[in-house]
C-alpha cells in the first residue's frame, strides 16, 4: 500500500483534510500519516474538536508556533524532514498557503519525495502577503497541483507551467465537500444562534483578522466604522481574535457591534446559514458564504476567488467604510443563483483518484 504524509498547521486545513481522509479510509488504497506543525494555536482544537468533526488525530504534533516567519518555517523544515525520513512516504500532501505548507513542500522536495499541493494556482498578485509567497513557491516545487477553479489553472498557464513537468488538474474546491458534509448536522451541534438571540437573515456575520487590516489603525478604524453603520440596519456579529481585541482596547476603540470570542466550526456554519450576508477579509469564508447561499463583502483590496466577484456573489471594498455600506445596501435588493457550479462536485473523490494516478507513476 502506498503511503502519504499530510502536513497541516491550522484549523481550516484540518477541516479540509478531513474530507480527503474520509475518502482515503473508504477506499483503503493509501495509508495516511498526519502531521500537525502547531503553527496556529487554537483553543478550539481540543480532543472534542477531532472527535465531533470526525477528523483523524495527528500522528505527530511538532508544537511550532509563536515565532517569526523565518524561524517558524526553519524549525518546521527541520522537524518535518525528520518525520519524513522516519516514515518514508511515497508523497507529501500540503494544503493552501501557510508556512506549514511551504515547509512541508520544501522538506519533501529536498528528500526527493513527491509533493501534492491542494488549492494550487491561487493568486492575489500581492507579494506583500506572506501567503502569496508561500503558494507561489509551493506550486513551483510540487509534482501534482490540484486546482480549485478555472482561474487557478489560467494563473499557472500564464506562469509557464505548461512547459514544466508538473501535473496540473482542476479538482474543484475541497471546502465545498466540507461545508456540505458538516452543515448537514451542524444544527444539532450548535446553539449559538439561539444563545445570541439572533433571527434568521436579520444579522450580518463579520470576521476581520488579516494583518494588513489589524496592524493599520486607520484601516481598522474605517472597517469598524463601516460595520457600525451596517449595525444600525442589521445586527453585526463579529467573532474576534484576542489579538485584534487587544489592539482595539489599547487604542480605547469601542464600536456598537456584537463582539464574541472565537468560535468553533459548527458555530460558524450555523451563523453562516442564518445570517443576512458576510463581511470578511478571510479567503476561506468568502467561499463558505457562497456555499451557504450568502453574498459577501470583501474587506480587502483583492481576492484569490475572483469568480465570486465576477459573478456578482461578492464585492471588494477594501477598508473603505462608504464602499462597505454601499455594498451591504446593494446586496439587500439583490438576487443571485447560488446553484451555479463554480467549485466542482465530489471533490474529495476526484482528488483521491488524481493522487492514486500520481503514486502509480
Amino acid at each position: 500500500m502506498k503511503k502519504i504524509v499530510t502536513i497541516l498547521g491550522a484549523r481550516p486545513q484540518f477541516v479540509k483534510a478531513a474530507v480527503l481522509s474520509r475518502v482515503i479510509l473508504k477506499h483503503q488504497k493509501i495509508e495516511e500519516v498526519i502531521v500537525h506543525t502547531g503553527q496556529h494555536y487554537d483553543a478550539n482544537m481540543s480532543s472534542v474538536f477531532f472527535d465531533e468533526m470526525e477528523i483523524p488525530k495527528p500522528s505527530y504534533n511538532l508544537n511550532i508556533n509563536g515565532l517569526g516567519h523565518g524561524a517558524m518555517t526553519g524549525q518546521m523544515l527541520e522537524k518535518i524532514e525528520a518525520v519524513l525520513e522516519k516514515e518514508q512516504p511515497d508523497a507529501v500532501v500540503v494544503f493552501g498557503d501557510t508556512n506549514s505548507t511551504l515547509a512541508g513542500a520544501l522538506a519533501a522536495r529536498k528528500l526527493q519525495i513527491k509533493v501534492i499541493h491542494i488549492e494550487a494556482g491561487l493568486r492575489s498578485f500581492n507579494m506583500k502577503m506572506p501567503e502569496e509567497v508561500n503558494r507561489i513557491m509551493t506550486d513551483r516545487i510540487s509534482d501534482l497541483l490540484l486546482c480549485p477553479t478555472d482561474s487557478a489553472i489560467e494563473n499557472l498557464e500564464k506562469e509557464g507551467y505548461k512547459n514544466l513537468s508538473i501535473q496540473v488538474e482542476k479538482s474543484g474546491d475541497i471546502m465545498k465537500d466540507a461545508v456540505s458534509y458538516y452543515s448537514s448536522f451542524s444544527e444539532s451541534k450548535s446553539t449559538i444562534v439561539k444563545d445570541l438571540g439572533l433571527e434568521k437573515n436579520e444579522f450580518v456575520l463579520a470576521t476581520i483578522h488579516r494583518q494588513e487590516n489589524t496592524d493599520n489603525l486607520e484601516q481598522l478604524t474605517n472597517i469598524f466604522e463601516g460595520l457600525s453603520k451596517i449595525h444600525e440596519s442589521k445586527r453585526v456579529v463579529l467573532p474576534l481574535h484576542p489579538r485584534t481585541k487587544k489592539i482595539l482596547e489599547n487604542n480605547s476603540l469601542s464600536y456598537p457591534v456584537t463582539i464574541i470570542d472565537p468560535i468553533g466550526y459548527f458555530d460558524m456554519l450555523e451563523l453562516l446559514k442564518n445570517c443576512n450576508l458576510v463581511v470578511t477579509d478571510s479567503g476561506g469564508l468568502q467561499k463558505e458564504a457562497f456555499f451557504c447561499n450568502k453574498h459577501c463583502v470583501i474587506a480587502r483590496e483583492e481576492t484569490e476567488w475572483v469568480e465570486l466577484v465576477n459573478h456578482g456573489f461578492a464585492k471588494i471594498v477594501g477598508a473603505d467604510k462608504n464602499k462597505m455600506v454601499s455594498a451591504f445596501e446593494g446586496f439587500q435588493n439583490s438576487e443571485a443563483d447560488f446553484s451555479k457550479s463554480l467549485y466542482g462536485n465530489q471533490v474529495g473523490e476526484r482528488m483521491h483518484q488524481d493522487i492514486l494516478t500520481l503514486l502509480a507513476s
